[in-house]
């Protein structure tokens, strides 16, 4: 679950929803100066999909120890910790579920998704937020995905739809960098980040790679500099539940406010 805390309560965006509106993102991307990805349709199913696996989970939300939704928000913008607010082993039932699902469709696309799953918990994790006794299962979990990688890099270079270059280590990596950007702007959406941020990864240009700054011009309306995407301004609508209230009593209490809450339509827009 994604939170943006509003005057009376809390916008929250299922992390399906957000990996959605990441995959919509990615489909602008690409003009005549950056590269648009290959091969598309399975880049853009992994990062279309690449939290599918938290719809159970995101169904009924909880609450953290101090009463507030779990969910990321503004303030692990940047970030990944809080590990303290969850059950790890837990967690780590979920991210590999959401990879297994995606392998179960298209092993490139799940490839890219391991490969994410993986960078978020090394490179951008909090390692001091888990409990020492618990690391253990984090680095059998890590080694699972390397190994799963493995698999799949094989795979998918056997793969006679696939050429040579499409799964060379180059274009794995700069598909893998793509998504970790989209999914970079999604979260910056979701959760209404308010200062000027610079995107996970320098990405894929026609003469090499290039960061894109990002500015935000309120109200969920953002400006990418230099700017990648095919159309001068896009809209993108999204899904998230309102839900009155600070601080809750009890995830039961939480659960049903968010099962009564309307589906109702957030905007994001991008312009160069």
């Amino acid at each position: 679950m994604l939170r943006l805390e509003t005057p009376t309560g809390y916008w929250l965006v299922t992390h399906p929803d957000h990996a959605h509106l990441a995959g919509a993102i990615a489909a602008y991307w690409g003009n005549d100066l950056f590269t648009s990805p290959e091969p598309r349709p399975n880049v853009l199913l992994g990062i279309n999909s690449h939290d599918d696996g938290w719809a159970q989970r995101d169904a009924s939300p909880s609450i953290t120890k101090a009463g507030k939704p779990s969910a990321f928000s503004v303030e692990l913008v940047g970030k990944y910790s809080a590990f303290e607010e969850i059950d790890l082993q837990d967690y780590l039932n979920v991210r590999e579920r959401a990879v297994a699902e995606v392998a179960s469709k298209d092993a490139y696309a799940a490839l890219l998704v391991s490969k994410h799953t993986h960078n978020l918990l090394t490179a951008r994790a909090d390692r001091s937020t888990i409990a020492p006794e618990q690391l253990p299962l984090l680095d059998v979990f890590l080694d699972r995905q390397r190994t799963l990688q493995s698999g799949l890099l094989t795979t998918i270079r056997t793969d006679s739809s696939l050429t040579q270059e499409d799964t060379s280590d180059a274009a794995v990596e700069d598909n893998f960098r793509l998504l970790q950007a989209c999914d970079n702007m999604s979260l910056l959406t979701c959760v209404d980040f308010a200062a000027p941020a610079t995107l996970l990864h320098p990405l894929p240009t026609i003469a090499g790679h290039q960061e894109i700054t990002v500015t935000p011009l309120g109200n969920r309306t953002c400006r990418l500099t230099p700017y990648p995407l095919n159309q001068e301004n896009i809209t993108i609508d999204f899904p998230a539940r309102h839900v009155t209230g600070k601080i809750f009593t009890s995830s039961t209490d939480l659960a049903a406010l968010f099962a009564a809450a309307p589906i109702e339509t957030l905007t994001l827009t991008l312009s160069a």
